[in-house]
């Protein structure tokens, strides 16, 4: 915050893990400073847990904390956008509300954004045109691909929380086709230790059937039901009502996801999962296990036979990783899994179809030095195109961060003494290299000396051929083609031209390892 550039960082921690404390201590420096601060949040509900919390927090200080949203009538709202413009308010919490073109804010210098992944790229950009240098601070568990992507490549910047509070223990999940007798039980033995339970049924129109439902399995425990559509009172009195232990079950909507706070409730079972997302289903299942007692996570599908591929790795994912402070991992997979998305566009997640990671970062990083003025050599990217495998396996390198970090550093490399030190760090920390690592190492090795050579592409054709193509500016000559005629007399054949090709015939070579040296060789005698 003290540097002179605008911060847009992102803080990324598991569920529980003390965001809310980073986002309270930035607020009350900013403030000190004499600046505004806006907290953007999701919904209502957590719009009103901050409020509360945030109030208690600075209640010794001459700090004017408000909150924006619909638990507000339109007569408070009216007088808290006045007090904004004119400045009176240090703190305020709200929801959408604020995005709102009415709002004015007299001196905005910090934008906190809570559960970052449950807003659109127009919300927070809007917001964000409030004021061109404003400081961002976005917060969440599982960020959405383009934002993992955006800090992964320096975009922005990212810290991560991976430290749990102490007492903490993993939450036992369990992914399993709907059953009756499962959900009774598990609401039985929770409320044996004076425990409560959500009851995730996602759809408004027939919550009050489910919460029968439940009532007419379970008849001696006291259920009741919230959704987003309530009405303001009602919602807050049921919320209100769930959190004093008046009840022991709550069927809800996905109005519980974002950042609810309620220790005793270490039960949740959510129907029909596969329609949910990867971090979606991560956040709800972080609603529980906020304090030391084994939490529970029931997430239920309708029918086996019926579940997509994409659905079946998200629940896959959410299955396999349960250790504490996973959320990181969630995000990774589900960049795996959905691709990136845009920097520059609306799409959050996607696949980068046309070009490759390695390109896609570099024409990135090209244009980012050309806006800071930089000039930059023109590069040829030689693409290298062989039937061989090129990857790090997961039992190479099991976790999914470490991987993708290491690709990234693949893909960033420009020298051939950089494969040489990773290749000394992969033995290092991994052990022995096997095979497809081994290739990988040696194709950005020989797509470097491609660059060098002016070379557009190497491609394996049908019959053990590889066709290099030159691009105009080759640094080829007579006395390099005769070099390489006379150590692969019967092996090359060179084709002439404004951009020559040289063909190279492989059938005698029965290793991938040895069409590598092979072509490494040709390389060094063309450069």
């Amino acid at each position: 915050m003290e540097k002179p550039k605008p911060m847009d960082r992102l803080i990324c921690g598991d569920v529980g893990y003390v965001k809310t404390e980073v986002a309270i201590r930035a607020c009350f420096k900013a403030i000190m400073e004499g600046y505004q601060v806006i907290l953007l949040v999701p919904t209502t509900i957590l719009a009103q847990q901050h409020f509360k919390t945030f109030s208690d927090r600075m209640a010794d200080y001459p700090i004017t904390v408000e909150m924006l949203s619909r638990f507000r009538n339109i007569r408070e709202q009216k007088k808290i956008i006045k007090d904004l413009t004119e400045g009176n308010i240090d703190l305020i919490i709200g929801t959408h509300r604020l995005i709102q073109d009415d709002i004015k804010i007299k001196n905005p210098g910090l934008l906190i954004i809570d559960e970052e992944h449950r807003f659109g790229v127009k919300q927070k950009e809007k917001i964000k045109k409030l004021r061109k240098l404003i400081d961002v601070l976005s917060l969440t568990a599982t960020p959405i691909p383009r934002t993992l992507q955006m800090s992964l490549i320096e975009v922005r910047d990212m810290s991560v929380i991976s430290t749990p509070p102490p007492g903490r223990v993993p939450i036992k999940t369990y992914v399993l086709e709907f059953n009756k007798d499962i959900i009774k039980n598990a609401i039985i033995n929770e409320t044996k230790r004076k425990g409560q339970i959500f009851y995730v049924h996602n759809a408004v129109e027939t919550i009050e059937s489910a919460a029968l439902f439940i009532q007419e399995l379970v008849p001696n425990v006291s259920v009741t039901f919230a959704h987003g559509q309530m009405k303001e009172k009602d919602l807050e009195k049921t919320m209100l009502d769930f959190l004093n232990n008046k009840y022991s079950v709550l069927v809800c909507t996905t109005i519980i996801e974002s950042g609810l706070d309620i220790p005793n409730v270490n039960t949740i079972i959510i129907e029909q999962a596969d329609h949910f997302g990867l971090a979606q289903l991560y956040q709800l299942k972080g609603r529980v296990g906020r304090c030391d007692r084994m939490a529970y996570a029931y997430l239920f599908y309708d029918n086996e036979d019926k579940l997509t591929n994409t659905a079946r790795k998200r629940l896959e994912a959410i299955a396999e990783i349960t250790e504490l402070g996973s959320g990181f991992k969630i995000a990774m997979r589900d960049l795996e899994i959905r691709g990136a998305g845009n920097i520059l566009g609306t799409a959050q997640h996607g696949h980068i179809n046309a070009v490759g990671y390695d390109l896609y970062c570099e024409l990135l990083k090209e244009c980012i030095e050309e806006l800071k003025g930089k000039k930059h050599e023109e590069k040829i990217s030689s693409e290298i195109n062989l039937y061989i495998s090129n990857f790090l396996p997961d039992d190479y390198i099991p976790d999914s961060r470490q991987k993708i970090s290491i690709y990234k550093r693949l893909a960033a490399i420009q020298e051939k003494e950089e494969v040489e030190d990773i290749e000394k760090e992969l033995n290092d920390r991994y052990g022995n290299i096997p095979g497809p690592v081994n290739n990988l190492l040696n194709i950005i090795y020989i797509k470097i000396l491609s660059s060098k050579a002016f070379i557009i592409s190497i491609k394996e054709i049908k019959n053990k051929q590889i066709i290099i193509k030159f691009n105009s500016r080759n640094k080829l000559n007579h006395i390099k083609i005769a070099a390489l005629y006379k150590q692969y007399p019967d092996m090359v054949n060179f084709f002439a031209g404004s951009s020559p090709e040289l063909k190279i015939d492989i059938n005698k070579i029965t290793s991938e390892s040895g069409i590598l040296g092979l072509l490494k060789n040709m390389l060094h005698i063309i450069i």
